[in-house]
């Protein structure tokens, strides 16, 4: 049965209905039909700058909740300040846009008041590990049941160019007209450092990569960290050129998949090899070297430290990772708290204020 001949069905329940019962009818019998599709989380027109990496994550996020497969109602997006933070406005699902680099503290307290409710958190390089980057790590380090989204443009666009916390040394900008003297942030090293659970990369103009990324996170339970590279035509314009185009992609990229052979170039003609406490770059067939050779990746190993430096690989010597890295299962914070609540309450002779007033001694005045 399709939706139309189900309300063809209920005509005359259909006419006293109102259009808000219609609308959970119509919910509900997609999330039964599995017949959400973008177009169901869309809202509004986004005002980015032409070119602007956040069209194309959009969209992609629009087709991965599409896939998900969870009503509009069951998602939160919850943002900062900047450019990427105006997101919100573009989501037909509980939205939020907050105060600058405190998307994770409310994202935080929405996700701890409704259990149910899937969170996806919105920042930029600026805004979530600057301003933002103290409620980053601890989020991280707490294991909070957050999709953690961070669009590195490693630019501030909105302020009109200044340097951010993931340009590189010697970046020129606004801010920095002779070039930065202090080293940037790696997002996944900050996100290891905080004990963090779960790691992807994508590119945003990859939006086969970038939604599968988004739904490996949504799987994942615990705090899930997605870098997202894009560009940002204005003021960085070419940021991340190693990687926008597909075919720059197979020949600078390596896709990631557990279990899989760490194999890449554009006939996966290369691979790598573990070299002492390092990595390096091998080509099959060179030297007696086969595909047995190559290293398996697994992301669900405890310990982080091939992870990290998978993580940290970076051109021209090097391809730079995409796909989930890291994806281990751990005890979540919000479970936790949840739990906790409910044995302490077991033991407790009161459950509300009535009943802890009539615990101590009473006197009626008459």
């Amino acid at each position: 049965m399709t939706i139309d001949n189900y309300h063809a069905e209920h005509a005359d329940y259909q006419s006293s209905a109102t259009n808000y019962q219609l609308s959970i009818i119509n919910h509900q019998l997609k999330k039964i039909m599995c017949e959400y599709t973008a177009k169901d989380y869309k809202k509004g027109q986004p005002r980015w700058c032409p070119g602007c990496g956040d069209h194309f994550f959009l969209a992609s996020l629009h087709k991965a909740m599409a896939e998900i497969g969870k009503a509009p109602w069951e998602n939160a997006v919850i943002s900062g300040i900047g450019c990427s933070s105006r997101l919100p406005y573009y989501m037909n699902t509980y939205a939020m846009q907050t105060i600058h680099g405190r998307a994770a503290a409310i994202s935080t307290g929405a996700k701890v008041a409704n259990p149910n409710l899937t969170v996806w958190q919105i920042s930029g390089d600026g805004d979530g590990l600057a301003i933002g980057g103290n409620h980053f790590i601890h989020a991280v380090r707490r294991n909070i049941d957050l999709n953690m989204i961070l669009l590195n443009n490693r630019i501030y666009g909105l302020t009109k160019g200044q340097y951010s916390p993931t340009s590189p040394r010697g970046f020129v900008s606004k801010s920095s007209p002779y070039g930065t003297v202090e080293d940037p942030f790696h997002p996944a090293e900050l996100c290891f450092g905080a004990r963090g659970r779960f790691f992807a990369r994508a590119v945003a103009t990859d939006a086969p990569g970038t939604v599968e990324i988004l739904k490996a996170a949504m799987a994942h339970k615990g705090a899930s960290v997605c870098e997202i590279l894009q560009n940002c035509v204005i003021f960085n314009n070419g940021t991340h050129d190693s990687v926008a185009k597909k075919e720059d992609r197979a020949k600078n990229a390596i896709y990631l998949k557990h279990g899989e052979p760490m194999l890449f170039g554009e006939n996966n003609e290369y691979g790598l090899m573990q070299e002492g406490f390092g990595l390096k770059v091998v080509k099959l067939g060179e030297n007696g070297i086969t595909e047995k050779d190559i290293l398996i990746h697994d992301a669900h190993c405890m310990d982080n430290t091939l992870q990290l430096k998978l993580a940290l690989m970076e051109g021209p010597d090097f391809p730079i990772a995409l796909g989930v890295i890291r994806d281990v299962e751990a005890p979540t914070y919000d479970d936790a708290v949840h739990e906790q609540i409910e044995e302490v309450s077991a033991k407790k002779k009161y459950h509300n204020f009535e009943e802890l007033l009539m615990t101590n001694d009473t006197w009626e005045v008459k």
